[in-house]
């Protein structure tokens, strides 16, 4: 695929996706969320991390209301139209990832786009940047995921009021209540976010099963989620990276492992 609203660079086995609309704030469009995709499923076969990031000064302005594809006058319109072959699509690509994905968090996070940036299994955000939930602005209601990571992650009653009264949550305070990892300066986000990339490209595979725990555990009852855990301890146990781990520990050095 031939990228026209994305950058994909690849560096240190990190695959970074850059939104890269600036004249609409990466208003995810039909054509950005098919090439977010792609991308994700392109690092898979080439990186051992993904950085989900921006080119501009906003990581997403929310749904590009301007695309089309809906008439206003329709009494039959569906604004969701594009969610089920095209955005959820792009939320499931990065939580089921066999890589670990990190969101990189510039200006606003509005609308789909909070979806997108909290669907990271580590979110790092830059002091100025803010998550939005505007659809009571405009009479719509929350997608991408956003009301389901926003109340697993900070509560329903936290979530409630920003859904609800649409205000601005700033990194800051993001950070206090839990719904990210780290805040840096805004200086600082590109390279602080790259250290971190190459922190987990140079994991063992098994990060990718560590990664499919924590989600499962969010919904699954106990007796699944050890089951889960049983088949995947069974599984990282096989691969060359935990042959490695296990000699290291042994022979008190560092490991080296090579995803495998």
């Amino acid at each position: 695929m031939k990228y026209g609203k994305i950058q994909y660079e690849l560096r240190d086995n990190v695959a970074t996706i850059l939104l890269n609309d600036p004249e609409k704030l990466n208003a995810m469009s039909r054509e950005l969320a098919a090439e977010m995709t792609h991308g994700i499923r392109r690092a898979e076969g080439e990186a051992r991390a993904i950085v989900i990031g921006t080119t501009g000064r906003v990581f997403s302005a929310g749904g590009d209301l301007g695309e089309g594809g809906f008439d206003m006058d329709d009494p039959q319109r569906d604004l969701g139209e594009k969610l089920e072959p095209f955005i959820n699509p792009l939320i499931l690509a990065m939580r089921d990832s066999p890589l670990p994905v990190i969101t990189s968090i510039r200006g606003a996070a509005a609308g789909v786009g909070c979806g997108i940036g909290l669907a990271g299994d580590l979110i790092i955000a830059a002091e100025k940047a803010f998550f939005y939930l505007a659809f009571c602005k405009i009479g719509l209601s929350p997608d991408g995921g956003s009301s389901y990571f926003l109340s697993q992650a900070i509560g329903r009653v936290r979530a409630m009021e920003l859904m609800l009264l649409g205000e601005r949550l700033y990194a800051p305070k993001a950070l206090e209540w839990g719904l990210i990892n780290r805040v840096v300066s805004d200086e600082e986000l590109s390279a602080a976010t790259h250290e971190l990339a190459t922190r987990l490209a140079q994991g063992p595979r098994s990060l990718g099963m560590i990664k499919a725990s924590a989600w499962s555990a969010l919904d699954a009852p106990l007796e699944k989620q050890l089951l889960l855990e049983r088949r995947n301890q069974r599984t990282a146990g096989l691969t060359e990276d935990c042959y490695e781990g296990v000699a290291a520990f042994r022979e008190k050095r560092p490991p080296i492992f090579k995803g495998r």
